[in-house]
């Protein structure tokens, strides 16, 4: 069977147009309406290190949080870092998350990679940080809720399921302990 002369011009459009839509100029006001979206978490850039404790069927668990947050592509994204350290020198959870903006929408979204799992999940600003749910079942979720005063970050996570008050699960506070140029430094360069 012969491909029909209208799949073939399709094909061979699709083809040539691909290039065009590749050498699109940048679009300068949606990068500054994220730059200066994600300059609002400018607090979080650095190297941070503290306490943690997460709850789990056998009983709480301590360790040593750290955090490392920087920006990536002209700081249009902000990218995190998080491993802990158990008392024995383990790393029981180690996560990856990329904050971005959509200009179009106004909304914030933080794509998560932890444990095995991944998601995107809405990000809210407050006046002292920001918030993030992870949905947990029917009826339930895991909300995140970090917040940033004297310079203490705080971030902890609740259980919370339609009809009962909320669980924490989830408590770090970190303070900060240096700068990092990660991830945008170390990059290739063209020779």
């Amino acid at each position: 069977m012969r491909p029909s002369f209208s799949f073939a011009f399709a094909l061979f459009g699709s083809l040539m147009l691909a290039p065009t839509a590749w050498g699109q100029a940048a679009d300068s006001a949606a990068i500054a309406a994220q730059q200066a979206a994600v300059k609002k978490l400018d607090w979080m850039r650095g190297l941070w290190r503290g306490k943690a404790e997460t709850l789990t069927p056998d009983g709480p668990i301590e360790m040593t949080q750290t955090e490392r947050i920087g920006t990536i592509l002209d700081g249009t994204l902000l990218v995190i870092e998080g491993k802990a350290y158990g008392t024995d020198g383990s790393v029981p959870f180690h996560a990856f998350g990329v904050v971005s903006y959509n200009q179009a929408s106004g909304k914030y979204v933080l794509a998560s990679h932890a444990q095995g799992r991944s998601g995107s999940f809405p990000l809210s600003l407050t006046d002292t940080g920001f918030t993030w749910e992870v949905p947990a079942g029917p009826n339930a979720l895991a909300r995140y809720t970090a917040t940033f005063a004297g310079g203490v970050y705080v971030e902890v996570g609740d259980y919370v399921t339609e009809g009962q008050p909320p669980r924490r699960f989830f408590t770090m506070t970190l303070k900060r302990v240096g700068d990092t140029d990660w991830p945008a430094a170390g990059g290739l360069s063209k020779d």
